[in-house]
């Protein structure tokens, strides 16, 4: 069948691909359906991302009707690790020159390194004895050790790749080396290898030689027509930008932080609004920002035992136990919160450490606010009437008048009190101040 006669959409993806880049390649593949887009190009620059945003956005590119090529560019850009899956999916793959693509080892979370995973070494005719007269809870360890869990993610990542390699028809060995060995090729040798179809300096030149090309897309085969096609760019918008910044693991942490603070502060000085309104705002968003990241909410829960750890400190006589405890409970939590390979969504010890302190700071200094407030002596309302002393003025019809701080008030006492009498308040009933005579005593 022949391609639309639509614009050719260019969508453009730079850096970490993450939840954020995902819904922007899905909301954007959308779009270019409702224009009747001849033909999608991604133009793309990546360093790589998140497996699960990567695998969504596989997903969109597999399920489109549309024929999409992957473009890696401008020049100097690169498509690695989760780049290189993406470009493998894609109907049309295509780089400019001096760009590269590869190296798409899962990078193991129990390993910083990143070093090649430790196989056990192969039994010889000495120690096949020894090996058998292992136990059943050692064989187990050793299957769930982070090199054998590291293993298992390489070869799942293999098998995916090679599964599009296959499905496209490009070149299946690079594929998998480029997960097992980390392999990469720069623009010329992907071409020579067969793991692209064309090398292009823009999206014009790229158009220009696929067009007349058929490819198979979801509904069968497109012949691309684009001589004539106009080319409309979708640049990343506001709700891109703001998705990239509250998917930021570490801002995450602070506004789950700020929204402890300001709800501690509302409850311990109710009537101010703004903390409480503030911390409530923070709180949502940093659960929203969880909700799109890859966490491990034992890392969140730990995080929240922290806070209330250091909260208790302030009331609770610990000695420094609960606060040193809250401490070590945020940092912990920190290390634990994100469940993710990609180091650019992992918070470092550092950031994590100087956040804790100062949590614990600031909860100690409005902690101590708040208690010095509570202690400090009442100098409005009814409860300051308590104690104040008066002196009776006048009685008429039966009602007993004193005048207590320079205003009159009409007063009740159990004993008979006459004009010039001193009283002291007990009690504020209403207008009427219960008072007990107390001419022995000075005003």
């Amino acid at each position: 069948r022949a391609a639309p006669a639509g614009p050719v959409i260019v969508v453009e993806i730079e850096g970490v691909i993450g939840p954020a880049t995902a819904d922007f390649a899905h909301r954007s593949f959308a779009k270019a359906r409702e224009r009747g887009a001849r033909l999608i190009v991604l133009k793309m620059d990546t360093p790589g991302g998140l497996d699960q945003s990567m695998r969504r956005i596989i997903q969109d590119i597999l399920a489109s009707p549309i024929p999409i090529a992957t473009f890696v560019a401008p020049e100097g850009a690169r498509a690695a690790s989760a780049g290189t899956f993406i470009l493998y999916a894609s109907h049309i793959a295509a780089m400019a020159p001096a760009t590269n693509l590869g190296a798409a080892t899962p990078v193991s979370i129990g390993a910083p390194g990143g070093g090649e995973p430790q196989r056990p070494p192969e039994p010889d005719g000495k120690s096949e004895g020894k090996a058998d007269d292992k136990s059943k809870a050692e064989r187990r360890a050793a299957r769930s050790s982070p090199d054998a869990l590291r293993e298992k993610a390489v070869n799942d990542a293999a098998a995916y790749i090679r599964s599009l390699a296959e499905l496209r028809g490009r070149n299946a060995e690079f594929a998998e080396q480029a997960v097992r060995e980390a392999s990469s090729l720069s623009a010329g040798e992907a071409l020579k290898g067969g793991v692209i179809e064309v090398i292009a300096t823009d999206v014009p030149g790229l158009i220009k030689q696929i067009d007349g090309r058929a490819v198979t897309v979801q509904g069968g085969k497109v012949t691309l027509a684009l001589a004539d096609a106009a080319i409309e760019t979708i640049e990343p918008d506001m709700r891109t930008r703001v998705l990239s910044v509250l998917t930021n693991p570490m801002l995450a942490m602070v506004l789950m932080m700020i929204g402890v603070y300001g709800l501690f502060v509302e409850f311990t000085s109710p009537g101010f609004g703004v903390p409480g309104v503030a911390g409530a705002i923070a709180l949502l968003l940093a659960l929203y920002s969880f909700q799109m990241l890859p966490v491990n909410w034992a890392g969140v829960a730990l995080i929240g035992l922290g806070a209330a750890l250091m909260i208790a400190e302030i009331f609770l006589p610990s000695f420094g136990a609960l606060g040193v405890g809250g401490i070590i409970a945020v940092v912990a939590g920190g290390m634990l919160l994100i469940d993710a390979e990609d180091p650019a969504f992992r918070v470092s010890w550092p950031e994590v450490t100087v956040l804790a302190l100062v949590s614990a700071a600031a909860i100690t200094a409005f902690g101590a606010f708040a208690l010095k407030s509570r202690h400090r002596p009442v100098v409005s309302g009814r409860e300051d009437m308590l104690g104040a002393r008066g002196t009776v003025v006048a009685r008429e019809d039966g009602i007993t008048w004193a005048e207590v701080r320079g205003e009159r008030w009409q007063v009740h006492s159990a004993r008979s009190l006459a004009p010039g009498d001193r009283v002291r308040i007990l009690r504020v009933d209403g207008l009427t101040l219960e008072v007990t005579n107390d001419s022995t005593e000075g005003i």
